[in-house]
């Protein structure tokens, strides 16, 4: 009875923190567990989810943290002003429905947690302040909403066109405009040198990315796509330096693995390319029922992986301008983002990716509510036909009530490539 009424009451945040880390171990442990042996550098990258996700560890206290909504802010000038990019996009269902009461019902879950996440101010790297691209209408309109509970948010004007030298043009200014603001917050100047060496460092980072897509187009896949999916996340919010360590060890064993011929999956596994609303830490529903399928993902086309390290900026000049310039076309022309009007990149992109990874079929995922994805699906598909390229569309959210349903659908999209590349054989 004593030890009863002895017992503390747990608070909002507490509950929040304990439903939080129970979703990120269930994830951690069925990356750990419930498939091959993972690599042994995957073990810095499952430490630092636990660490940041069950005990609530801040990585960035000595630093100004920038918080991002979206991939078209330049981390290079964010790092180059001495500050911390945070991207605040959040896979949590338990977020999810902290949003839900504070968002349209049908909006998308990603949206939702990502308010959810900072309406509860229950968060270890506060952000000092938040950039937010005018990209699609809901992560637009949720700024306001977020500045409601007390952040410093400012919109950075995104086209919904690029191919024009006036949308270019407009982006640019907006680059610079981003520039200027947070030079004037954070009480620092742009230099050209710490400009150069922090898009020589993003651009190394951007390589380590690209060694580990080369060993993904091997007969032999080294790595799973989820744990593809934990290390690039793990680049939304640690700290650049060591995550480019990790990073490195992880190629060096992959390369090792590699030439001993080790395969992640199974020895008839079909080759996936997942693509669509992106898979944000611990909502891999979908990358998880692929893989536990016996399908491997080899590849992506999603703003949280492949897209977020595609193109390198490519500078003329090594001046101040020429730089911010340089960078606003990359993160622009590079982007194959959907609220864009025209976006054959997107299908060129998914097609050349099946092709030069040897994929058997795609997997297309849209968060219900996610209008954009929903929207493009039917042009994915049409060109996917015509290539003769296996698709399965599924649209799914951050609940786990789908999981059965979702999975028949999976497993049978998975089979029939099973029985395409027998017949082939």
């Amino acid at each position: 009875m004593s030890n009863r009424l002895n017992r503390e009451i747990e608070t909002p945040a507490e509950k929040q923190n304990r439903h939080k880390a129970m979703e990120a171990i269930t994830v951690l442990n069925t990356l750990k567990e419930s498939f091959k042996e993972p690599p042994k550098a995957m073990g810095y990258f499952y430490d630092l989810f636990e660490e940041v996700y069950c005990h609530q560890k801040a990585l960035h206290s000595d630093k100004v943290k920038v918080g991002t909504m979206c991939i078209q802010i330049p981390s290079e000038i964010i790092y180059a002003l001495d500050g911390v990019p945070i991207r605040l996009c959040n896979g949590f269902y338990t977020d999810d429905e902290i949003g839900s009461d504070l968002l349209p019902q049908k909006s998308c879950p990603l949206v939702k947690a990502s308010v959810g996440h900072l309406a509860s101010k229950n968060i270890t790297d506060r952000p000092d302040m938040i950039y937010s691209p005018t990209t699609c209408d809901q992560k637009t309109k949720a700024g306001s909403t977020i500045e409601g509970f007390g952040y410093d948010v400012v919109d950075v004007d995104f086209p919904r066109t690029k191919e024009s030298e006036i949308s270019r043009e407009f982006f640019r200014r907006s680059i610079r405009g981003f520039s200027a603001d947070l030079s004037a917050k954070t009480g620092k100047k742009l230099s050209r040198k710490k400009l150069r060496a922090s898009i020589s460092k993003i651009g190394y980072a951007q390589s380590l990315y690209h060694q580990l897509s080369e060993l993904r187009k091997s007969s032999a896949v080294p790595i799973l796509g989820n744990d593809m999916f934990l290390v690039t996340n793990a680049f939304f919010f640690d700290r650049i330096d060591s995550w480019i360590e990790a990073t490195e060890a992880l190629v060096e064993e992959l390369e090792q693995r590699a030439k001993e011929k080790v395969h992640a999956a199974g020895r008839v596994s079909p080759r996936i390319v997942y693509t669509g609303s992106p898979p944000i830490f611990p909502n891999y529903k979908i990358p998880l029922i692929i893989e536990e399928s016996d399908a491997i993902i080899v590849a992506d086309e999603t703003c949280s992986s492949n897209r977020m390290f595609n193109d390198r900026v490519a500078v003329d000049e090594w001046f101040v301008n020429d730089m911010i310039d340089s960078l606003a076309d990359k993160y622009l022309k590079a982007c194959t983002c959907p609220v864009f009007t025209k976006n054959d990149d997107r299908i060129r992109r998914i097609i050349e990716l099946v092709k030069s990874h040897n994929a058997d079929g795609v997997i297309y995922q849209a968060f219900a509510g996610c209008t954009v994805y929903e929207l493009e699906q039917r042009s994915v598909l049409e060109a996917m036909e015509k290539e003769g390229i296996s698709i399965l569309y599924i649209e799914s959210d951050y609940s786990p009530s789908q999981h059965g349903q979702l999975s028949t659908r999976v497993e049978a999209f998975v089979e029939s490539l099973k029985i395409k590349n027998r017949k082939r054989r």
